[in-house]
């Protein structure tokens, strides 16, 4: 063992061990640093072109996102400027229509079990003696349109439809209000544009709705009727901090129990939205079927405290802008400058 020891030193002790054991090594990294180089114009010349081709077609995909976007805005200016009220204001067949959907509460919650007969396209969501939710496919896409049944006994139908038509009032009790404003009024139908932005949960951008919207009661049926839906206007543009919500409608049907001052009273709500979300549609469902009696649940919050801050919740004008019975017209002419101080439709974006 000693003996083998002594002559590895021995060879060690050479020079020309130590220079051949140099080049070796000189020689394996010259060979590792051209197989580098080899592996990395491999991997380049099936790399670049693949990458290029990439950046190529998401600059061409961005192009024309780009171009699509601005043809989308180019075509929303040109159609706001293009805005007209003979067009856009919400026709009496409108609000008739709304009340035939009435007739359809009728059949559906207040006749016996026996006569119902519910429309197989409508699901059942929620259900409580004094709430009901169902909702439908929409024909154009995967989202829904819902349809509300309420009853309420300790506020009155005008506080009801006050706290939805009060822009002042919805400010103070709706914390995701951005902006809330009355564009435009048209004083021959009593139809009026307004603009809303509310924010939306977080990492959601907030969203704004342009809508056109208009009231009506009837006293001799107990009935007061509001309509709301998606337009465009030159006064209110898109902004880049906003998503512009551009399809949705709202039917809102009030029935008085006794009159208009008194408190007990059902109503019908029927809406639909796309919030232009990248969220799946089940979630999107999932939201409004949850958030929609949570705001509806609000509103009615802020007609009692509305009522209580008159000393009687049975009296009218009890948000600050009443709805008298002089807009049974439709709040025409100059009873429109008076009464058309509103907030959008009931719902959410």
């Amino acid at each position: 063992m000693r003996a083998q020891w002594f002559r590895a030193c021995a060879l060690l002790a050479r020079p020309r061990v130590w220079r051949d054991a140099a080049r070796g090594v000189r020689s394996c990294k010259a060979e590792q640093g051209v197989r580098h180089e080899q592996v990395s114009r491999r991997g380049k010349a099936l790399w670049i072109p693949e990458h290029s081709q990439g950046r190529k077609e998401r600059g061409r995909r961005d192009g024309l996102w780009s171009l699509e976007r601005k043809g989308r805005s180019l075509a929303a200016a040109i159609v706001g400027l293009m805005f007209s009220w003979e067009e856009q204001q919400v026709k009496d067949a409108e609000l008739d229509t709304c009340v035939v959907e009435f007739s359809w509460l009728d059949q559906q919650i207040l006749q016996p079990t026996a006569a119902r007969s519910l429309a197989p396209s409508w699901e059942t969501v929620i259900s409580k003696p004094s709430f009901k939710l169902w909702r439908r496919p929409l024909e154009t896409g995967p989202l829904y349109q819902y349809r509300v049944f309420g009853t309420y006994t300790d506020i009155t139908p005008r506080q009801f439809l006050n706290v939805q038509i009060d822009t002042d009032y919805r400010k103070r009790w709706d914390e995701l209000v951005i902006k809330l404003d009355i564009l435009d009024r048209d004083l021959t139908s009593g139809s009026e544009v307004v603009h809303w932005v509310t924010q939306f949960p977080y990492p959601m951008y907030a969203r704004d709705y342009v809508y056109v919207r208009r009231w009506h009661t009837d006293p001799t049926k107990k009935l007061m009727v509001l309509v709301s839906r998606s337009v465009e206007h030159p006064s209110a543009p898109e902004h880049p901090k906003y998503v512009r919500v551009r399809s949705y409608e709202s039917h809102m049907v009030i029935r008085a129990h006794h009159s208009f001052d008194e408190i007990g009273f059902d109503y019908l709500l029927t809406y639909t939205d796309d919030p232009q979300t990248v969220f799946p549609h089940y979630c999107i469902s999932w939201m409004m079927s949850s958030g929609m009696p949570d705001f509806l649940e609000k509103l009615h919050r802020a007609a009692r405290v509305a009522g209580q801050a008159t000393g009687r919740l049975g009296a009218p004008g009890a948000t600050g802008m009443e709805v008298g019975d002089p807009c049974v017209s439709g709040a025409r002419g100059e009873d429109n400058e008076q009464l058309s101080q509103g907030t959008r439709h009931i719902g959410y974006a």
